[in-house]
């Protein structure tokens, strides 16, 4: 199999859908890179309405059905691992590629560089991290909830506060190639935070505490830049990012699932 970086890939801008069919074509475009029925893709899309995602293996008891119905947030549960997320503000990437061989955080450092080559022509501060918190651990307190509570090592960062959370999957099997599906919230605006207004927490200290954590160790584009960044001006830079650290031509498909 060849390297990743020497393929040729795709580019779909999918726009903004519902929960489960974000999820739902994640999923299915990783399958269609294993079978080879399409090629390793970059796809960026947003959620309408903002959603709830669960990580994999996370308990749906974290979350307050009834608050989310008053929001008219979705619930959905995601095929990756980590915690929940409110998906609101925000430019979510997908990409699926070929493993080829490499390790769950050298496809991690693949994936950040080129999201910080792009997301530097927006905010030059824009870096990943170099640290690993202790998950195990932390996984165990209920202000752990939010995915946006710890940034993992190479997640990408301003300033060390976190400005992209992402999750991994592999898919593999005996007589296909291993296919690697990472995706992650690049975080526009502040609207995330409400996330702490709809998880089950035990006391009001508690909840406090996620709030302090969420505003203290998170940031997004237009508060770092004191200006809007829309979805449309950071598609363009992540689109821009990918093509430089992958050195691959990217066929588009605006608003197409190939």
């Amino acid at each position: 199999m060849p390297e990743s970086s020497n393929l040729k890939w795709q580019f779909i801008n999918s726009g903004f859908h519902s929960g489960s069919f974000n999820m739902e074509c994640d999923i299915d475009l990783a399958g269609k890179l294993q079978r080879g029925e399409i090629l390793p893709t970059l796809r960026i899309y947003g959620w309408k309405p903002w959603a709830v995602s669960l990580g994999y293996n996370q308990s749906g008891n974290d979350i307050n059905e009834n608050k989310c119905s008053e929001y008219g947030f979705d619930i959905v549960r995601r095929p990756t691992g980590g915690r929940a997320i409110l998906h609101a503000n925000e430019l979510t990437y997908s990409v699926v590629m070929f493993a080829d061989g490499k390790g769950i955080t050298e496809i991690y450092s693949l994936i950040s560089k080129a999201l910080v080559a792009g997301l530097k022509k927006i905010c030059p501060e824009v870096s990943y991290e170099t640290s690993q918190p202790n998950f195990q651990s932390l996984y165990k307190k209920q202000e752990s909830i939010p995915c946006f509570s710890a940034s993992a090592r190479y997640e990408v960062q301003i300033k060390g506060k976190k400005l992209v959370g992402s999750a991994q999957r592999r898919f593999s099997s005996a007589d296909l190639p291993e296919i690697v599906l990472q995706h992650g919230s690049i975080l526009l605006g502040p609207e995330h935070k409400l996330l702490a207004e709809i998880l089950n927490v035990e006391t009001d200290e508690v909840k406090e505490k996620i709030v302090n954590d969420i505003g203290s160790k998170t940031i997004d584009l237009s508060s770092a830049v004191h200006r809007t960044v829309t979805f449309d001006e950071t598609a363009s830079v992540i689109l821009s990012g990918f093509e430089e650290t992958m050195e691959s031509s990217f066929h588009h498909h605006q608003g197409a699932i190939i």
